[in-house]
């Protein structure tokens, strides 16, 4: 068992800690981990509107959560099951609002540049799309896409390119596609936490 000063647990003989986490942050604390994980945000924040289903919820902050997320917002519904989240949840900035045009003006005003992952007419390849360090990764509603006036603000539109039939892909899985492009860019390799 790690000697570590954030440890919960200093039994040799202590049962293993069940939490989904990385061997570094076994047994601290929870708001130690938070604590760390604060030291090392990224500057991208997730945008989550609208989501109908739980599991996409999930999906998206789970993600956020390994790529290390400055914070996600939920615009719309405040409940999700977080059964999906693997727990992540805890680790993450998650906020809610009803007022998504007022907090993506916000956003712009603080020099992010709006970014929504869409597959409309007119949308930019992931492949090919340069991302700035300050970047709102706004996702739509799956079936639904993105709200026109949320199109509207967005700086850039982008679309993740298929080889196959389907139009498009489930939106948890998008977000987890659009936010390992976003780290492949502008962060590299991640270090290491020992």
């Amino acid at each position: 068992m790690p000697n570590d000063p954030h440890s919960t647990i200093s039994d040799e003989h202590a049962e293993p800690d069940p939490r989904n986490l990385i061997d570094h942050f076994k047994y601290w604390k929870h708001d130690a981990i938070v604590a760390a994980l604060d030291t090392r945000r990224h500057e991208f924040v997730v945008v989550l509107e609208n989501f109908a289903y739980d599991f996409n919820i999930a999906t998206a902050i789970r993600n956020a959560n390994a790529f290390l997320a400055r914070e996600i917002w939920i615009v719309g519904r405040r409940r999700f099951d977080r059964r999906g989240a693997m727990g992540t949840h805890r680790y993450q900035h998650v906020h809610y609002t009803k007022e998504e045009p007022e907090l993506l003006d916000r956003f712009k005003s603080e020099g992010m540049r709006i970014v929504a992952v869409d597959n409309v007419e007119g949308a930019q390849s992931l492949i090919d799309y340069v991302w700035q360090p300050k970047s709102v990764l706004l996702f739509g509603q799956e079936q639904i896409g993105v709200s026109v006036e949320a199109l509207a603000r967005a700086d850039d539109v982008v679309y993740i390119p298929q080889y196959g039939s389907t139009r498009s892909i489930n939106v948890g899985t998008a977000s987890g596609i659009a936010m390992f492009s976003y780290a492949g860019s502008v962060l590299g390799n991640p270090k290491g936490w020992d």
